[in-house]
Parts: structure tokens; sequence; C-alpha cells
């Protein structure tokens, strides 16, 4: 039996929210969809099975971690990053561009060659070029790949991010000739410019001409305001392709999100619910809640009273206090599982409301909240 190509269908708009299948042969994503971040091949403090149970349909797994530890033969030697980590659902790798900017503190950028670092872990340098990029993540056997860019910090120097997006496009021309043909996979194009609306729309044009399966926003979540970050996403929004998902990497804060949704974003990715999860800090319905703040040790009622997966709500604001200020590992798992849990809940409402035509409505009444 053949297996299912990738496939992105548009079902419906509210204004420019959007409502979408993504198809693989793995299962359907319906969009606008979270993915919770995988780093090491593991979300941390969390099962792969509470995972699937929060409505979650896809994750994110990262490219340059898995490089260095535990390396890419390893994982090939166990059948894929699916087999290895026991995952069924579908899973996207980042390139490792932005963390060779983020992580390395002696890299080098070179046209040809690629990023050459040094690793985080013990300073073994490593060679990454696009090529080599896609061939890790077609190695992984991921189900989406990214391709190779270079992510730079956020700078008010026009030539610089000129630069760094011309040899974005550069890199992108290399990775799709290197990924071949794979129907069953699908290549993200990845937009540069920083906060430049003219190479915003150039590197646009650009990746439209190469072609790709879809179209992620990078750059972005590096420092620039949600002001900021919105105006970029306005920039571009009517020029993005409308038959091919819009990903917003890295991105974000439940309020983040809601905006985003509102010029046309499809997919997000962040670290905040589960970081966030793991210091005591819980995304709910009625806004954020730090549960290490002293007034918690009399509060026995539930963490989030709106919650309906899992039974989260039977476990009191007394108790999450007590164990976060106890150190106990079972704060953070539950915490961070309750965020998760909230993020595809707020995805689920977000979808609902596009398809009922009352999304403006559900954002204006949330934005500020969340």
């Amino acid at each position: 039996m053949a297996l299912k190509n990738f496939a992105f269908k548009l079902q419906k708009k509210d204004k420019q929210a959007r409502l979408g299948l993504i198809e693989t042969h793995r299962g359907n994503i319906k969009t606008p969809a979270f993915m919770p971040v995988g780093t090491q091949a593991t979300v941390k403090a969390c099962m792969i099975d509470d995972i699937k149970k929060t409505g979650s349909e896809i994750i994110l797994a990262n490219t340059y971690h898995l490089m260095i530890r535990p390396g890419i033969e390893r994982i090939q030697n166990s059948g894929g990053l699916h087999k290895f980590m026991n995952c069924e659902l579908p899973i996207l790798t980042d390139s490792g561009g932005f963390q060779v900017m983020s992580l390395s503190k002696l890299n080098k950028i070179d046209r040809e060659k690629g990023a050459i670092f040094n690793s985080h872990v013990d300073g073994k340098k490593f060679y990454l070029s696009p090529e080599e990029s896609i061939r890790i993540q077609l190695g992984l056997n991921s189900d989406i790949v990214m391709i190779m860019d270079e992510c730079p910090k956020k700078t008010d120097d026009y030539k610089l991010i000129k630069k760094s997006m011309e040899l974005s496009l550069h890199w992108a021309e290399r990775s799709k000739k290197a990924f071949g043909k794979n129907p069953q996979k699908a290549l993200f194009g990845i937009i540069q410019g920083g906060l430049f609306k003219d190479l915003r729309i150039e590197s646009l044009k650009g990746l439209s001409k190469i072609n790709f399966d879809g179209y992620a926003i990078g750059g972005l979540a590096v420092g620039e305001t949600q002001k900021e970050m919105f105006l970029v996403l306005d920039d571009i929004k009517d020029q993005l392709p409308s038959d091919k998902p819009h990903y917003l990497m890295g991105v974000g804060t439940p309020s983040d999100i809601l905006g985003a949704v509102k010029r046309g974003i499809d997919m997000f990715d962040c670290v905040m619910p589960t970081r966030s999860g793991r210091t005591g800090l819980a995304f709910t319905w009625g806004g954020r809640i730090n549960i290490k703040n002293n007034k918690y040790q009399t509060d026995n009622t539930p963490l989030d009273i709106k919650c309906k997966n899992f039974n989260l709500n039977k476990y009191s604001k007394n108790y999450l206090n007590h164990l976060f200020n106890t150190n106990e590992i079972l704060g953070s798992m539950l915490l961070t599982l309750h965020n998760i849990n909230f993020y595809q809940e707020l995805m689920t409402a977000i979808r609902k409301n596009i398809y009922n035509g009352t999304f403006d409505k559900f954002h204006d009444k949330y934005i500020d909240k969340l």
C-alpha cells in the first residue's frame, strides 16, 4: 500500500485567520496547530502517550541537539527518530541554524561550507552545510524538514540583515536540491529579513520561485517586541502562498498565537509551555499563575476548573505550591502537562471560532488576558 503524500488543504477562512488540514502518512494535523517541542527526542517532563492525549498531532525535534547527542548514526541504527523515541506522531525537525546562533560561542559562517561551530557540550568542531542539515533530517526520518538558514540576532544593521537574507536564499536553493523528491515528506522554506519589510518580501519572493511545501517565518522570537513581530506578519501576510502552510517559528505566548492566527499563521512551536511548567508558571483561561507564590499555600481550589482533560484539576494550588517549594519532580510534570494541554485547548477553541466565523470576537476577548 502506497504511503500518503504530504498535502495541505485550506478549509475555511475568517478574514485572515485560516482553518486547514495537513495530511501526512503518519496522520493528519488540524491547523492552526501548536507543536510541543521535543528538543532531545523528548518533550521534557512528559510521556509521549500523555502528549498525544492532550490532542497534540505533531511535535518538533531539534536537529542541532540530536546531531551532537546522541548522533545521527545512533538514531538511524534504532530505526529512525520515531522508533527511537516511541512516537507515532508526525515530527518536524528544524535545520539547526537558530541553535548555531544562540548556543555556540565560537562559530563562523561560510557561504559554501555553511556553519562552522564548536559544540556547546564539549567544544568539538562541527560543519553544518545546507546539504548536511538535510542529510541529517532525512536520516532522522522526520516528516517536515526545514531548510538550512542563517538566523541573525536582532539588529538595526540593514546591510548585515540583507547579507544574511541573501545567504539564506542561497542555502535554500541548495537545501531544495539536497532534499530531492520525497513526496511523503515536506520541505519548508524560511523567510528571513529581520524587521525590514522590503527584505522580508524579497526573501518570500525568492523562496516562492524555488517552490517549497510550506513557508516559515524565521528570525523572530529573538528579542523583538510583540508589536514588532505583528508588524512583520502584517508586511507579508497578503503575499504568503494561500495553498501552503504558514509557520511562525519559536512563538510563543498565548497572546502571540492569537495575534499571529489573526494574521494568517497556521503552525507554531515554542518551549514556553514546557519551560514555564518546570519553573512553576501555569497558563490558564483566567490568566497566568505563579504557583510558587505564598498566597497559594491556603488555596485548595483547582489550578484551572475549566481543564477538560486528564483530571488535572483534581490537584489543588495548595498541593502544587507544596510540590514546587519542596523541589518534587511531580510538580514540574503536572504543570508541564497542564500547560501543553492548555495550549491544545486554546488551539481547539481557535479552530472552532474560525469555523463559526467568530474568531475576531474570541481574539479580542483573550488577547490581553492570556
